[in-house]
């Protein structure tokens, strides 16, 4: 049976909506979008929580307008600024020597657990990127498996409590549900990266409007993750105060002359800031120059954030650019002057069912992922922000419960990790048992006492 999904971007710049619609076999049909300019944020961060709320609802409406559908609930992204890092491993023994799903789910809490999450963090995501059953690293899954130890190393990304509620409180205006979150940057790499990339190790960097977040996939899992409050919309403020022009001059000036390719020295007439009747030619060598001293910056950043994260080496498929920042012409050629030897791509979000012409660009990378994050286009396994363990062949169910056998209630994952009850599970007969088992002794009694008399 198919299901509708609603995705929201919710970016520095601009706010987009995608509905679609999710077969069994997990394929997916774009059926709605909307895109509305984003207010209320400044860094990828809701700085106004009644204005987000308006930008949210108005790319929202277009999306449900196109696709005929009223749905209530939506995966939501979430950028990289205020969050936090950190590995943390879980070690459990398999009593039965063959690892099952309550296996793998006990793994990848207990390294939860594990984990020094500071009180005002919540938890993002929990990727694990190395099984190790018995003394064997690196098991890509070990669904299946005989052993008699499993462990896992997981890279877990938390998130300030306060952003997170601001963002919820942001799309709750808005009359949507938040039915998942995901960290934006995870989201651009499911939409621009092939296998290949993600075995060999790569790099994935979404450069927005205000803010560039960067990934470092190892192993078919995310190993870092990293947050730059630069964007396209500095190279604009530069601009204005360069050229001494208006933002909203100096950002056509930037789209319609902006490159980093060899300047020319022709001339292009300019309104002063402050006294707009008044004009002034300027040479679009500076404007060259001032483009090129911003990016170049930026990209120097970034390259010092894949040195600081000691994979490095590990990143056989190099760098992938992605976002709306990334189409600047000759980006390619600095970032791979900036980056050294390692070979650099220009990413647009892959294929699919229905995409309208106009998202195809790489801007619409996070907003693709989000719809293909929930068509289970994530890491074989994974604890989302809700604590609920998902995995790539899950059925998708709105109960969030670990089952664990016939004679057990039900016990919420997320009531699971508040508890801290991971390791010792406590096997609590149901109501109805305990009444059946006194009707049976009950009824045993009275067949005795008749025979009897």
């Amino acid at each position: 049976m198919s299901k509708t999904v609603l995705a929201i971007d919710i970016g520095s710049t601009k706010i987009c909506a995608i509905i679609a619609q999710v077969n069994d076999d997990n394929s997916t049909s774009i059926i709605g979008a909307g895109i509305a300019k984003a207010q209320g944020l400044k860094r990828g961060s809701i700085t106004n929580i009644e204005l987000a709320s308006k930008s949210i609802k108005a790319a929202v409406s277009d999306a449900k307008r196109v696709a005929g559908s009223d749905i209530r609930s939506a995966v939501v992204s979430i950028s990289g600024a205020y969050t936090k890092s950190l590995n943390s491993n879980g070690i459990v023994n398999i009593p039965n020597k063959e690892i099952t799903f309550k296996e793998i789910e006990r793994v990848m809490h207990t390294a939860l657990y594990n984990a020094n999450i500071p009180n005002e963090y919540e938890i993002l995501h929990a990727l694990p990127f190395n099984f190790k059953v018995d003394d064997q690293d690196y098991i890509e899954d070990p669904l299946g498996m005989n052993a008699s130890r499993l462990e896992v190393e997981t890279h877990i990304i938390t998130t300030q409590k306060s952003n997170l509620n601001n963002l919820k409180k942001a799309v709750r205006g808005a009359g949507i549900e938040v039915e998942n979150v995901v960290l934006s940057a995870y989201a651009s790499s499911i939409a621009t990266l092939n296998e290949d990339e993600k075995e060999l190790g790569v790099a994935v960097i979404d450069m927005g409007g205000n803010t560039s977040n960067i990934t470092i996939h190892s192993g078919n899992s995310i190993r870092y993750n990293d947050f730059l409050g630069v964007g396209s919309n500095h190279v604009t403020s530069d601009l204005s105060m360069a050229l001494h022009t208006p933002l909203n001059i100096a950002d056509s000036v930037k789209l319609n002359y902006g490159s980093l390719l060899e300047p020319t020295n022709d001339l292009i007439e300019l309104p002063i800031i402050g006294d707009e009747k008044t004009t002034h030619e300027v040479s679009l060598e500076v404007v060259h120059n001032v483009i090129f001293a911003r990016v170049e910056e930026t990209l120097m950043i970034l390259a010092q954030f894949i040195e600081n994260s000691g994979l490095k080496n590990q990143l056989g498929a190099g760098v992938v650019l992605t976002g709306g920042f990334s189409q600047m012409e000759g980006m390619r050629d600095l970032a791979v002057a900036t980056f050294g030897s390692m070979p650099v791509r220009l990413a647009r979000p892959k294929e699919m069912n229905g995409l309208f012409e106009n998202l195809r660009t790489p801007e619409y990378s996070t907003a693709i992922g989000l719809i293909m994050y929930s068509a289970s286009a994530y890491t074989p396994y994974e604890i989302d922000v809700n604590k609920k363990v998902r995995h790539a062949n899950e059925i998708p169910s709105s109960q969030s419960s670990v089952h664990f056998n016939d004679d057990t209630v039900e016990i919420p994952v997320a009531q699971m990790e508040t508890e801290k009850k991971k390791e010792k599970m406590v096997i609590i007969p149901s109501e109805k048992s305990k009444k059946s088992d006194e009707a049976g002794t009950f009824s045993k009694f009275w067949n005795w006492a008749t025979q009897l008399f």
